[in-house]
């Protein structure tokens, strides 16, 4: 980092509210209280100093030893005295709020100092087996960090698949990004030995986002730093949306929690909040009626299919379902993979064939279909439900999607569909009660007449489960 004069720890503190200078002061505090094992230090020290043993002591079990061990790393790298940086075995003040500054505050720049040592505590290069290592530490220490301070927003672990694989997935996803400084990409094979400097993980920190995001996380409900003051819950918000509507102990998504945070990543930013199941094949049965009556007028929505083969893939639909023969939806759909890898597939501009949905046609293709055209879909469930294809050579034209599915012709193995965002009136009106609902006398009336209330069978109460 560099020699850092008073002058330059202001400028770092200055970055900071009053408000959180005070919560930062009173971390450090903490901290320089807790002996190794939790307790208190007892006698007076000429200045106050953090180990890494005060640091385990005040994280506890939030996040894993690794990533303590880390931040400890990114911490002592903070060079205030001219000397190697790392030689000390205590952590001073000044050197615990340069590395909040350049981590909250900070550019890509500042960051990539820090996030060097913080990927190999020695001077010099890395390796990319050492970055592929921190990514899936820093990725497996948002979901565990999320989990012990009750902060999934309702997605209960028990009801996702285990998050290892999607830890990985999500991980080599974000290092696709990783590139050498003559635009080189690391890939495959080429990443575990390629050797880079700090340039190259700056840009890396600037192209993705998520790098800064999971480790103001980690700072903030590992180190419980400024996590409690007003506007720093919209960083978890935006990360994991709320989830309703999975009460009951039937529901097992298809997803993981590293695969949610991805997906809801590339939403717009105003549906990244909830998500509320709409059908899943194991709860509401294997039938293409079914599911029509539970996705249509509902809004934006995320479909996600899993293959017999294994492969799981989806896509997001900017706008309601709607049976009609034309195609619908906007641009702003997309189709993605999550099995076995992570990827999004946005729009091209080629055509506007985003969103398709017939049933009970004879002249047409009856079914669900996301992008190409008929008979040769991006994404297509037949109305024979369990049937569909994916169908791409090389590409799909509306998403430039590769074949998502394992073979070209899939049977499904499940199936789940995700409303994001608000419902829109139009669907919270149409679940309100009917003249039969009040009028007692009419709904008896048509029984005895034995006509039956037709509409019974497509509507169902939207769960009011945010109050």
């Amino acid at each position: 980092m560099g020699n850092v004069e008073s002058g330059c720890y202001e400028n770092h503190l200055s970055r900071f509210l009053p408000e959180e200078q005070a919560d930062i002061d009173g971390v450090f505090d903490t901290l320089a209280r807790l002996d190794g094992s939790g307790g208190v230090k007892t006698g007076k020290a000429a200045r106050k100093a953090v180990t890494l043993a005060m640091l385990k002591a005040h994280v506890q079990e939030a996040l894993p030893a690794q990533m303590t061990v880390r931040l400890y790393s990114g911490m002592n790298c903070v060079d205030l005295t001219g000397k190697s940086p790392g030689s000390s075995e205590q952590i001073v003040k000044e050197q615990f709020v340069i590395f909040m500054s350049a981590l909250l505050k900070g550019n890509a720049e500042e960051k990539s100092g820090i996030i060097m040592r913080m990927i190999s505590s020695t001077e010099g290069p890395v390796v990319g087996k050492q970055i592929q290592e921190f990514t899936e530490d820093l990725i497996t220490s948002v979901v565990h960090v999320l989990s012990y301070r009750n902060l999934l927003a309702g997605w209960n672990p028990e009801k996702t698949q285990d998050p290892a694989r999607g830890v990985k997935a999500l991980a080599s996803q974000l290092l696709s990004e990783l590139k050498l400084q003559d635009g080189k990409k690391l890939a495959g094979s080429h990443l575990m030995d390629a050797i880079c400097d700090q340039s190259t993980i700056e840009n890396w920190v600037f192209q993705v986002p998520q790098i800064s995001a999971f480790l103001g996380v980690i700072i903030r409900q590992g180190l419980l730093v400024l996590h409690s003051l007003p506007d720093q819950a919209k960083d978890i918000v935006s990360l994991v949306p709320k989830c309703k509507g999975t009460k009951g102990g039937e529901f097992v998504s298809l997803l993981d929690i590293p695969s949610i945070i991805f997906i809801n990543s590339h939403l717009p930013s105003e549906l990244q909040h909830k998500w509320r199941l709409l059908f899943s094949s194991r709860v509401h049965g294997e039938s293409f009626s079914q599911l029509c009556g539970h996705i249509i007028n509902k809004g934006p929505c995320i479909l996600i299919l899993k293959d017999m083969d294994g492969y799981i893939f989806g896509g997001f639909a900017s706008q309601s379902w709607e049976v009609k023969p034309q195609f619908q939806g906007d641009n702003r759909c997309f189709l993605f993979s999550v099995s076995p890898s992570l990827a999004v597939h946005t729009d091209t501009g080629y055509n506007d064939h985003y969103m398709y949905l017939n049933h009970g046609q004879q002249m047409i293709p009856n079914g669900l279909g996301m992008g190409g055209q008929h008979d040769y879909f991006g994404l297509w469930i037949d109305s024979d439900y369990g049937k569909g294809h994916s169908r791409a050579k090389p590409r799909c034209t509306t998403y430039n999607s590769p074949q998502l599915s394992a073979n070209e012709n899939f049977t499904l193995d499940g199936m789940e569909v995700w409303a994001v965002g608000e419902l829109p009136e139009s669907s919270v009106c149409k679940t309100k009660k009917s003249i039969l609902d009040t009028d007692p006398e009419a709904q008896a009336l048509l029984e005895m007449t034995g006509k039956s209330r037709q509409s019974d069978g497509l509507r169902e109460p939207i769960e009011d489960d945010d109050n």
